[in-house]
């Protein structure tokens, strides 16, 4: 639906609002373990089982560089190789049924991790929690872009992210509860909290319908249209969207009867689409948040700040702050390359300063608490970058723009209809991937038994967040408030990365000729242009 309808309300759409809800569970389950497993990892009856004593430390426990790099990093591998795979997966699963698989393995997993004591199994378990998580970051989120209207889908996303965060706290506030006690309950509590939310989702999916672009890709149309019919308020153009979304599909199938993967890169346009989804989605690990997210209970600990423990709830807490606040302005605004790129220099200079901190004055205790401090504010502006331009030409000082929401949002909203699941899947394991790079490899620089940097780790990080910049400035389109049809369009039309945020769609509009139309849009600086574009006869 390109148009506003009278009753566009989040009280109209509750439905969908619900639907999305239960959803979202999915970030939230993903959140809850990274932030478990990072500090189990500084926990004496974590490590009494898994690491070895170690008094010249500050924990008077470690944990061989090797176990923690495999510990850490096999979730994000196995969520690479999932997710990898997510567009094979949904060629006959729904997206439903990729969630109940994501649920069973998520169970399977914590029953290996909490019965054993064999580091081996433990690998284990964290590899298949890795293939859960994968399945769940993936599908929840195509999810939510095939069935949310134009209207709520950043609003939507946001909240995604938030759960991500709130996930993430909840688990860091269980470590903490628990990291005093000197056996195995320190650990297998947390862990027991894992099983929460694959038994909610379990039972939930059987109340909500599937996607209905999914459903109207598998040419089941009375399916899709049920499916809006339940996501949807009562009077809306059901029949219109469900034709909108036929007509773009039927046209994007103009290009090739098959889809496959090595459709993504068969044309000019699904190669862009396809590089930008891909660029996008590993801004996260470009950042650097990977290395702060994982390790953040142990880089205190190591580094000497007092409680470790109670710090990472603070570090968590801020992010959630940002993001809330971010979430009330989010889905009346645009300008993500302005955001993000603000945003990312932002993170590369709180890096370099975190690093030089700490390589001037390593272990007093002041450094520690600047730490601390200069942490909190990259996990902010990791999630909200501080300038928005207005129209009126002034800038004003809002939180606004998450790195993480947008570029998963925009990952997920850039890639071609019959491509989604393929394009996205690749998006998403490539996010994945550098996430485990930056997991496998951070051990080695910051563990006191290998390079031993502890904060110095932030030089690398300062370079890679201004290349990310450059790149968002320069590449990424806006693509706030459009239908996932209008995206197609303005791609099919070759429309460059800054003139989206003002071209106007005309796709369904009639014309005299019926060989082409003429579009208009407006650049940033107000000039007008015509742009004729050649349609299939």
């Amino acid at each position: 639906m390109t148009a506003d309808h009278p009753e566009d309300t989040i009280r109209a759409h509750w439905k969908c609002f619900v639907a999305c809800g239960l959803i979202i569970l999915s970030p939230f389950q993903y959140g809850v373990d990274f932030g478990l497993i990072g500090g189990l990892q500084a926990m004496p009856g974590f490590l009494m089982i898994f690491g070895y004593r170690a008094p010249n430390t500050a924990l008077g426990w470690n944990l061989d560089t090797t176990r923690q790099q495999i510990i850490s990093s096999f979730m994000t591998l196995g969520a690479f190789i999932s997710s990898g795979g997510a567009g094979f997966a949904a060629i006959k699963l729904g997206r439903k049924q990729c969630l109940w698989l994501a649920c069973a393995l998520c169970c399977v997993s914590n029953i290996l991790m909490m019965a054993t004591e064999n580091i081996g199994a433990l690998y284990t378990g964290r590899l298949l929690i890795g293939l859960a998580n994968g399945f769940f970051m993936t599908f929840s989120q195509l999810y939510i872009q095939e069935s949310s209207p134009a209207k709520y889908r950043g609003l939507f996303l946001t909240i995604f992210q938030f759960c991500t965060s709130f996930g993430t706290l909840v688990g860091t506030i269980i470590d903490w509860a628990t990291a005093k006690r000197m056996d195995k309950s320190a650990y297998l509590i947390p862990l027991g909290i894992i099983y929460v939310v694959p038994c909610i989702l379990t039972v939930a999916l059987f109340f909500i319908p599937e996607s209905p672009r999914w459903l109207v890709l598998q040419g089941r149309l009375e399916d899709a249209h049920r499916s809006l019919s339940w996501l949807r308020p009562p009077t809306a153009p059901i029949d219109d969207e469900v034709a909108e979304i036929k007509a773009a599909i039927d046209k994007e199938r103009e290009l090739g009867s098959n889809v496959g993967v090595l459709d993504m890169f068969r044309t000019k346009t699904d190669r862009r689409r396809t590089a930008l989804s891909v660029c996008v989605v590993t801004l996260q690990a470009a950042s650097g948040s990977m290395f702060i997210i994982a390790y953040k209970a142990y880089f205190f600990g190591m580094a000497k700040v007092t409680d470790p423990f109670a710090m990472t709830n603070v570090l968590s807490t801020v992010g959630i702050v940002a993001i809330l606040i971010n979430s009330l302005i989010v889905v009346r605004y645009g300008r993500r390359r302005v955001i993000m790129t603000i945003g990312l220099v932002t993170c590369g200079i709180l890096q370099l300063i975190i690093a030089i901190t700490y390589d001037k004055n390593p272990g007093a205790k002041v450094t520690g608490q600047v730490l601390v401090g200069l942490s909190s504010l990259y996990l902010a502006s990791y999630n909200c970058s501080k300038f928005m331009r207005r129209s009126d030409l002034t800038f004003i000082f809002l939180p606004q723009g998450m790195i993480a929401s947008y570029a998963w949002l925009a990952g997920g909203e850039i890639p071609s209809q019959r491509l989604r699941s393929y394009t996205f899947g690749l998006a998403a394991a490539s996010g994945f991937f550098f996430a485990w790079l930056t997991t496998f490899t951070a051990p080695y620089f910051i563990n006191p038994q290998s390079l031993n940097w502890g904060p110095r780790y932030g030089y690398i990080w300062t370079p890679s967040c201004a290349i990310a910049a450059l790149w968002v400035f320069f590449f990424l389109p806006e693509t706030k408030g459009r239908t996932l049809e209008e995206i197609d369009e303005m791609f099919e039309a070759g429309v460059p990365a800054r003139k989206f945020r003002t071209y106007v769609c005309v796709r369904g509009v009639p014309t005299a000729d019926p060989k082409g139309a003429v579009r208009k849009s407006m650049d940033e600086e107000g000039d007008v242009e015509k742009v004729n574009v050649e349609h299939s006869k």
